[in-house]
């Protein structure tokens, strides 16, 4: 499989790194104060970014990039830094975190069952749920520390969803041409039973937030038009997340 161009992931995610290093962490002296509705929503989100990402890391290196390999680890440690975030902001607001969801559990084993096209399209699904998510949860409260935390995960995430479509791109292309079209269709549906699950488990919190359950689901289908455009597209860069903080595809 040819997986050219995965070297600028890498420098992209190691400048990153860099940036987020000189920035420093939020002010979590300032606390946290939100209904109990959102707090629990964080909770489950939280559990979503945790975990060592062994599985992925050990199918990246079995495709034999070694850029791509790099990336994925250095995507990984993004993911890591979410969860960590998450849970100094609960703790902030005086909220424990959870041991576990049964959403979570789902997501890992469907991730599980296949070879990395199929981990990476699962993960994409939670990825572009990931992107609607924190948009609300940045631009929903009042809370200077929630806002903060969100507004970077948020960050993350619109650069995590093009490195997946990339390399999504350059599997698909190894079917045949007939196949690739079904097969992302496919994935819109699953996306859209996912975003669905979601929105009504996750109701009461969005609507604190100000966005209901149908644009919460409209949004996501929405991206993830954008999504699947970009990976069956000749350009692998055609998904975009548009200005900084948006969310949104360009």
């Amino acid at each position: 499989m040819r997986t050219d161009g995965f070297a600028k992931w890498t420098q992209r995610f190691e400048d990153e790194r860099e940036r987020r290093a000189a920035e420093g962490d939020p002010d979590w002296e300032q606390g946290a104060t939100l209904p109990p509705a959102v707090w629990a929503g964080i909770q489950r989100f939280q559990i979503g970014e945790d975990g060592d990402g062994t599985n992925l890391i050990g199918k990246a290196d079995q495709a034999g990039d070694a850029d791509y390999a790099r990336a994925v680890r250095l995507f990984v440690a993004e993911e890591q830094n979410h969860a960590r975030l998450l849970a100094r902001l609960l703790a902030a607001g005086g909220v424990p975190t959870l041991s576990g969801h049964w959403s979570d559990t789902v997501f890992v084993r469907l991730r599980r069952l296949m070879g990395l096209r199929m981990e990476l399209l699962v993960l994409m699904i939670a990825e572009v749920v990931a992107l609607r998510y924190y948009r609300a949860l940045r631009d929903g409260t009042r809370d200077p520390l929630t806002s903060d935390v969100a507004a970077r995960i948020l960050a993350d995430e619109q650069r995590h969803v093009p490195f997946h479509c990339d390399r999504l791109h350059a599997s698909l292309a190894e079917l045949p041409r007939p196949l690739r079209r079904p097969v992302m269709s496919l994935w819109r549906l699953l996306l859209l039973a996912v975003t669905l699950v979601v929105a009504v488990d996750h109701g009461s919190a969005l609507r604190r937030l100000g966005v209901g359950r149908v644009r919460f689901a409209a949004d996501v289908v929405a991206l993830g038009g954008g999504v699947v455009s970009s990976v069956l597209a000749p350009v692998p860069d055609a998904w975009s997340p548009g200005a900084r903080g948006s969310g949104q595809p360009s």
